[in-house]
């Protein structure tokens, strides 16, 4: 079943309209961050906790912020890398989307009318070149590369896809969020709280 919108508008494109707005996103790992966000102006939420327990809950509490919310499917508690968990998601949550390094919970996300959001772990130039093809097969909204505060990779990205690349993980201070943005990532995801409140 594909989600709609009030609006009617591709999901994809009012998440990066947001991430125009407000380039940083907030990654919580627990209750207290999520607390913390919750009273930022931060606009966009990646949900990197939570269980099959709580997660209904937990994404409700940031919708109710009026936040737009993706889940890091990967990281929740009780569920398994299978396409029904991420449907199960779409049905059951208000999340606007998800995050997977797994290609087939990107494309089920797609199918549920979810933005899909593909992280990739950069550690060599074998996982690097490995990106483009898998980026093919699964035709993710945006990628998010990590670690993050590598500007002349996300350079390299911009050349080798046309798909959006938000920089996460080891954003430490301003400089690596502005040298990011400025290699062409579309956004930086942090759980730096300082980096928050910029």
């Amino acid at each position: 079943m594909v989600r709609m919108t009030l609006t009617q508008r591709d999901p994809a494109q009012v998440v990066l309209e947001a991430l125009h707005d407000d380039p940083v996103i907030a990654s919580v790992k627990d209750e207290t961050a999520l607390t913390e966000v919750l009273r930022s102006d931060r606009a966009v939420v990646f949900l990197l906790f939570g269980s099959v327990l709580d997660v209904v809950r937990i994404v409700q509490r940031a919708k109710d912020a009026g936040k737009t919310v993706l889940v890091d499917v990967d990281l929740l508690d009780g569920f398994a890398a299978r396409d029904v968990v991420v449907t199960w998601i779409a049905e059951h949550t208000a999340a606007d989307g998800i995050l997977s390094t797994k290609a087939n919970l990107v494309r089920a996300a797609k199918r549920a009318g979810l933005v899909a959001v593909q992280r990739f772990f950069l550690v060599d130039s074998f996982s690097y070149h490995q990106l483009p093809r898998v980026v093919e097969q699964a035709k993710p909204d945006a990628i998010e590369i990590l670690p993050g505060c590598m500007p002349r990779v996300i350079t390299w990205l911009r050349s080798d896809t046309d798909v959006p690349v938000i920089a996460g993980g080891l954003v430490c201070d301003k400089a690596d969020v502005l040298a990011a943005l400025g290699a062409g990532a579309v956004a930086v995801a942090t759980s730096n709280r300082d980096v928050w409140d910029m």
